[in-house]
């Protein structure tokens, strides 16, 4: 499989925020249900992580899935133009994660456009972080997303608005697979 250089770049900084903790790879595995080989393949970047062990890392450092892939300078940039995006994909699922908004601190909100190929469904087991508020707008296609016990039927031109508790799962049932913009509200 190969590896871009934005899974090397995820892969320094998975490896990096597991040192600041000073946590062994045991203990990250304890923390997330990971192995400790999953993880070390990871952080060695041998191997690209699911959108499902990312959120599972996400909720152990605290960090919504845009700052963990971004890191968050002081000072970023106000202006980001697309080649410059973190785009993330999880080639297992089908999905493709581009963060729209620049990564700067003092900011509560953040801009993803995410696509899912026909087919594609991710399961989430929790939010990176409890009660997080989210805001999704169909741009194309149809997305099946579930959210404990509840489930919306959304196609181009819907939104939804909510906050995320629980189990959640997105689904792109139809042939023309699922656009759709994110929006996440950090408390």
């Amino acid at each position: 499989m190969h590896i871009s250089l934005a899974e090397h770049r995820l892969a320094q900084r998975l490896a990096q925020l597991r040192l600041e903790r000073n946590w062994s790879l045991e203990a990250l595995a304890d923390l997330t249900g990971i192995s400790r080989a999953s993880l070390s393949r990871i952080e060695r970047a041998e191997t690209s992580p699911t959108a499902s062990l990312l959120n599972r890392l996400c909720i152990a450092y605290g960090l919504t899935l845009s700052r963990l892939l971004s890191g968050v300078d002081e000072e970023g940039p106000v202006h980001l133009r697309p080649a410059a995006q973190n785009v993330w994909c999880d080639r297992q699922s089908g999905f493709e994660r581009r963060s729209v908004s620049p990564p700067a601190t003092g900011f509560l909100g953040e801009l993803v456009e995410a696509r899912l190929k026909a087919g594609a469904l991710i399961n989430y087991d929790a939010p990176p972080v409890a009660g997080i508020e989210q805001h999704l707008w169909i741009l194309d296609g149809v997305l099946l997303f579930n959210m404990n016990d509840r489930q919306w039927r959304l196609e181009a031109g819907d939104s939804l608005r909510f906050h995320l508790y629980g189990r959640s799962s997105f689904h792109a049932p139809e042939a023309e697979g699922a656009h759709y913009a994110l929006v996440v509200c950090r408390a």
